[in-house]
């Protein structure tokens, strides 16, 4: 119970405005990206609302939002475009049994394999596509919207130090409203973006065709769905968690995310995520609990049913305001103030997460490349940890070779140079104590050097191996098993 007060029932006000706030912003962006898709604007706006709504009580991450989103409508072009709106609906559905599928399987725990420099990357990248998503409504308009984005700025950063009551965001979009009305201006509002929807959803099946045909049409994007939902619900989750500074459960925010898509299925909507720029919003707007995600689903249907003709006017100048603070506040500017600090390879991860995202729009793309090139660096630095020191004993007729550290298929070239082959010696102990041997290669490489003192008349012992070194050698190794020199060369 005291959980469950704390996650719905310990910042009322604050959550309720907050999710106000993030109303008004989800209704421009769920258009925008309906639009993208090539499918009608209420199938975004039932979709932002249903999956608010549903998340708000099965995702793992309290505060954050989630709703219908720019990185899963670049997905279901294609799809819309070669099978129409059903089989985007059936996708959807799909997408969803496969995140619950993920959840079950804990594949959120794979969150521990992305460093501090991609989600960095990840962040910035976000934070300048949002910006750029922006500069249409920037460009060959009058000066009146260049006027109205100027002072929505100003009201955003100035009004907090007159009071932190109601959340500068919503003070500017009632503000600009406003006087966009009463001075009538000729500017781009929300209602230019696409007719606003005017009645209830109402539950449905997607029409389609119960085979494999369908099947094989639909789990190609519902798997790339499911992946670029996850990747940007998990990610999303990571940056609220660091903002509020409190945890999530990330496996039970994979489940969550499936079953808001399958409840946005039966209702008509695409497939959508975890928005961090909405989140964001959220975050500092107030927005702590679940309450914040909630009230903000269901304000988007009351603006839309009770007041649509308002909401259709509001300015698209505001909420360009409000999206370049967010872009603003998203951005980590100390990675940029840092990057002499900070490791080379760090900022290089951090670059090509960026560069990557930025160039292909596809946050699945960048994070990728972030998560190799970091595995890389990773397993480079680790080779390089590696020491191999040797004495003679027994008035030379005997040389202990003392292995240090991690071998693996990166340190393996090193492990075989560290040895001395051509010496004249009659014993070579190989102590590996304080070594692992990692993979294949590893045993491979032990392999190599056994058997090329083996040529030179040299016996050789391994002592040391740890438990799990000695599974991996005693399953792959060859120089142990029969005349290891012939099973090498093949002879």
């Amino acid at each position: 119970m005291k959980s469950f007060r704390q996650d719905w029932f310990s910042n009322v006000r604050n959550d309720l405005l907050a999710g106000l706030v993030v109303a008004l912003a989800l209704i421009p962006e769920a258009i925008a990206f309906s639009i993208i898709a090539g499918v009608d604007p209420k199938v975004g706006l039932y979709a932002s609302f249903c999956i608010a709504v549903v998340i708000a009580f099965t995702g793992g991450r309290p505060g954050m939002i989630s709703a219908a989103t720019g990185a899963m409508a670049l997905v279901m072009v294609t799809l819309v475009k070669e099978h129409g709106l059903q089989y985007l609906l059936a996708a959807t559905l799909l997408t969803g049994v496969l995140q619950i599928i993920a959840g079950w399987i804990q594949l959120g725990r794979l969150m521990r394999f992305v460093s501090r420099s991609v989600v960095t990357g990840f962040v910035n990248a976000l934070a300048i596509l949002i910006f750029m998503a922006q500069l249409p409504e920037l460009t060959n308009v009058t000066w009146h919207v260049y006027a109205m984005t100027a002072a929505g700025l100003g009201i955003i950063y100035l009004f907090p130090y007159i009071t932190k009551a109601i959340p500068s965001p919503l003070v500017t979009i009632v503000v600009l409203t406003a006087v966009a009305i009463v001075l009538d201006l000729d500017i781009r509002t929300v209602g230019d973006m696409g007719q606003l929807p005017d009645s209830l959803p109402v539950f449905l099946l997607p029409d389609v065709p119960l085979n494999l045909e369908t099947l094989a049409i639909i789990v190609p994007y519902a798997m790339t769905l499911m992946v670029v939902g996850l990747l940007e619900s998990l990610m999303t989750a990571t940056i609220v968690d660091d903002l509020t500074d409190t945890p999530s459960n990330k496996n039970r925010e994979c489940v969550g995310q499936g079953v808001a898509n399958i409840a946005s299925c039966f209702i008509g909507g695409m497939a959508g995520c975890a928005m961090i720029g909405q989140s964001v919003i959220n975050v500092k707007s107030g927005g702590r609990g679940r309450l914040s995600t909630l009230s903000a689903g269901i304000f988007l249907l009351a603006l839309l049913m009770l007041v649509g003709d308002w909401v259709a006017r509001i300015p698209m100048a505001a909420l360009v305001a409000v999206m370049i603070m967010v872009s603003i506040g998203t951005f980590n500017w100390d990675s940029i103030r840092k990057l002499r600090e900070h490791p080379p390879s760090s900022s290089i991860v951090m670059i090509a997460t960026v560069a990557v995202t930025v160039a292909t729009h596809d946050l699945a793309q960048g994070v990728l490349v972030g998560v190799l090139a970091s595995g890389f660096f990773f397993a480079h630095k680790v080779g390089r940890i590696l020491g191999i020191r040797s004495i003679a004993e027994d008035e030379g007729r005997l040389r202990r070779y003392t292995v240090t550290g991690q071998v693996f298929f990166a340190s393996a070239d090193a492990f075989v140079a560290g040895f001395d082959f051509k010496e004249v010696i009659d014993k070579v102990v190989i102590d590996v104590s304080r070594a692992h041997f990692w993979d294949i290669t590893a045993v491979s490489a032990l392999d190599k050097v056994v058997v090329k003192f083996r040529r030179e008349g040299t016996d050789v012992e391994v002592i040391g191996l740890n438990e799990a070194s000695a599974t991996m050698v005693d399953r792959f190794a060859v120089h142990d098993k029969g005349d290891g020199a012939d099973l090498l060369t093949g002879h």
